[in-house]
């Protein structure tokens, strides 16, 4: 719903809270048909601003997800959730996938440490120190033409530089001349 729905439909609704204020006994017909046509003109600006489907559960989370008569909140998938939960009360835990060892490592066991993994950051002179200025990339040749790119635009870094992380940090290759800017005018005078 845009600002101008939104501001066309509030004024709408306001209107009819008043006509429902004024609403006595001896109302004449001309002043409820006026009702009449308000509620309606309400209603349609109300079809117009509503784009999505109703919502077929209570769910806050899935509200137009699978239902399920049978749950409190008609939501198919937070019910499966629960019914897992209350499983596991009952039944205990599900066994695990491979049998544990008799000892644990003191520093655990290789499927327990993440994997090392490779990555080519990106960066800028920024006058005062290296910063990232993209994502860190996985290929390093996507990685070099994004700076090359970065190099091309409108508002170039006085220097790239391109850092390989892996266990550690290396710089593989660096564009520019980096050079210390003092940030304060007149040389901190």
């Amino acid at each position: 719903m845009n600002h101008a729905q939104l501001t066309a439909l509030g004024r709408a609704l306001r209107l009819l809270g008043e006509h429902g204020e004024a609403l006595t006994a001896d109302t004449p017909d001309a002043r409820l048909h006026e009702v009449k046509a308000d509620l309606r003109r309400a209603l349609d600006l109300l079809e117009e601003s509503v784009t999505t489907a109703a919502p077929s559960t209570r769910c806050a989370e899935h509200p137009t997800g699978p239902v399920d008569e049978s749950a409190p909140d008609l939501c198919l998938l937070c019910e499966t959730r629960r019914r897992a939960a209350r499983r596991a009360e009952f039944n205990g835990p599900a066994a695990p996938a491979q049998p544990t060892e008799s000892a644990p490592s003191r520093y655990g066991v290789r499927g327990d440490r993440p994997q090392p993994q490779q990555r080519w950051l990106p960066e800028l002179w920024n006058g005062q120190e290296w910063q990232l200025c993209g994502t860190p990339r996985r290929d390093r040749r996507e990685a070099e033409l994004y700076l090359a790119a970065q190099r091309r635009g409108s508002r170039p870094a006085m220097a790239y530089r391109l850092v390989h992380e892996f266990t550690d940090y290396e710089v593989l290759r660096v564009w520019g001349t980096p050079v210390r800017i003092d940030i304060e005018p007149m040389g901190n005078l």
